[in-house]
């Protein structure tokens, strides 16, 4: 940040361009595609919190004011079957994908391998991102192979597999491919081989999909999120958000879920409350930790949203252990984006990014990826003379793919 500083300051010092944001050739016609909750079709068979993921009208409109307080048009269209005629009829030239899927087990990826079949621009992370994202178990694959911290873990597609020895009680029990707390409660953290037979089977025969068990992480919890890309100050609305590496150091929030209605685990029974519910857990963000501690899990969250080659979004769950080191545990490629509720918008408001803000930041990095946007003029600046921060190095595997 120190080093952005001075560069803006070297910039006021001789003849600054005009101070405004990066502006499109022209104004997008911008389609908000999401999956709308008692609107969009649940799976047959589904369990109890089905469709669970899904928004609501609210959600979406505050997304649409969002985008166009900026000048651009938008249109709602609903992730469903209709959706590749819908897109046909419309020609947006960008969309704004929030859409969980309709089924399957990389229903994350559905919109965007449509819009990469069609063309189409789109924001936020690409096919292959949402799809591993969804995979709990093949994201924890991914990042023990990257050398990053995750829990032991194994995955049961029955409940009469071997136990592995490596793996010691207490274990917690969860949908592989599930998101939102979707299947996590209090009966998730198990403590014997009855109790791990009974809920593996529980899970595989009500989601009809493996069950991730993993060693139970008993210290404090915390979701971090992950805003920017490695050339961000090129195409960033307000590039003085991000750091030299083009992310942007977002404050740590910690759930606190020990007075929760489902103690000691974030499950969906409590996401479904708002503060001032009897039994939400308490939200604290900034995380009363130390500075030193903040750090490392912000730089954990983007090595993880590296890893899995997530894109200009995204929001990191982790774990303390027993011994207080921090361990991942999932990743949301498509994290909620409800206003003051949803985990990320409280950790930008708290960063002191405002809704609209946000909304735009996501917008535009997704649209200079299709070469929509014009560079910021900041950056413009680094082709007469003026050097921008050079951005941080990274390991091959932590580079975008």
């Amino acid at each position: 940040m120190d080093e952005l500083f001075k560069y803006e300051q070297e910039i006021a010092e001789e003849d600054k361009p005009p101070s405004r944001s990066p502006r499109p050739a022209k104004l997008w016609r911008v389609a908000v595609i999401a999956n709308v909750k008692g609107e969009s079709a649940l799976p047959l068979n589904g369990p109890e919190d089905a469709g669970a993921e899904f928004d609501r009208p609210e959600t979406i409109r505050s997304i649409q004011d969002a985008i166009e307080s900026d000048g651009h048009t938008t249109i709602f269209l609903p992730a469903d079957s209709n959706l590749p005629f819908a897109l046909r009829d419309v020609q947006p030239d960008i969309c704004f994908n929030i859409a969980e899927g309709l089924g399957g087990d990389a229903r994350e990826a559905q919109v965007p391998a449509l819009l990469e079949m069609l063309r189409i621009p789109y924001t936020a992370s690409r096919v292959l991102a949402n799809a591993l994202g969804l995979d709990k178990t093949m994201t924890k694959r991914i990042w023990r192979e990257a050398g990053l911290p995750t829990a032991r873990f194994q995955e049961f597609n029955t409940a009469e597999e071997a136990l592995d020895p490596q793996l010691t009680f207490p274990l917690f029990v969860k949908p592989a491919r599930e998101g939102t707390g979707m299947g996590m409660g209090e009966h998730s953290i198990v403590h014997d081989e009855t109790q791990l037979r009974r809920q593996v089977r529980w899970v595989i025969e009500n989601y009809h999909q493996p069950a991730l068990v993993e060693e139970f992480l008993s210290g404090r919890e915390f979701t971090v999120g992950v805003l920017g890309r490695k050339d961000a100050l090129r195409w960033a609305r307000r590039p003085s958000l991000y750091e030299a590496n083009g992310f942007c150091r977002l404050p740590v929030l910690e759930v606190d879920a020990g007075r929760s209605i489902t103690p000691g685990v974030y499950g969906r029974t409590a996401k479904t409350l708002h503060p001032g519910d009897s039994g939400v857990p308490d939200f604290l963000c900034p995380a009363p930790i130390p500075g030193a501690l903040a750090r490392q899990l912000q730089d954990l969250a983007i090595q993880a949203h590296l890893a899995v080659g997530a894109l200009d979004v995204s929001r990191v769950d982790m774990r303390l252990n027993g011994q207080g080191q921090p361990c991942l545990i999932e990743i949301n490629t498509l994290p909620g984006l409800t206003p003051g509720f949803s985990d990320l918008c409280v950790i930008a408001n708290a960063g002191g990014i405002s809704y609209r803000d946000l909304i735009l930041e996501i917008l535009y990095l997704g649209a200079s990826r299709f070469g929509l946007a014009l560079p910021h003029p900041l950056a413009i600046r680094r082709q007469r003379g003026v050097r921008l921060p050079h951005l941080v190095n990274m390991s091959p595997q932590m580079q975008l793919r």
